[in-house]
């Protein structure tokens, strides 16, 4: 399982404001009932199969086009541990865990 971070940027969209696009993309995302996901204020993380997450971040990326946008910028990164499972939930334990062994 691999944990990626997406962010979809339209461009040439003649406003400074994007999140109608980004609401476009994230309808994708609901349609992905295989996948998790988090949106932030900056990106979307998504949790699943690599090849999967890759599939669902193309039809992202193709929906601000539609949405009449002239260029879209996607950045992507991708965690993707291979021995042992990897999740959002765990990787956040991991941090949160040390935090309180820093503290007590």
């Amino acid at each position: 399982m691999s944990v990626v971070e997406v962010t979809i940027v339209p461009l040439g969209t003649g406003s400074p404001s994007v999140s109608q696009y980004v609401a476009g993309c994230h309808k994708i995302l609901e349609q992905a009932t295989d996948l998790n996901y988090q949106l932030t204020p900056m990106s979307t993380i998504i949790e699943g199969d690599l090849n999967r997450i890759l599939e669902v971040i193309r039809q992202m990326h193709d929906t601000p086009f539609a949405a009449g946008a002239q260029r879209v910028s996607t950045t992507i990164r991708i965690d993707d541990r291979r021995d042992k499972e990897l999740t959002m939930a765990g990787k956040i334990k991991a941090v949160t865990d040390k935090l309180d062994l820093v503290s007590g």
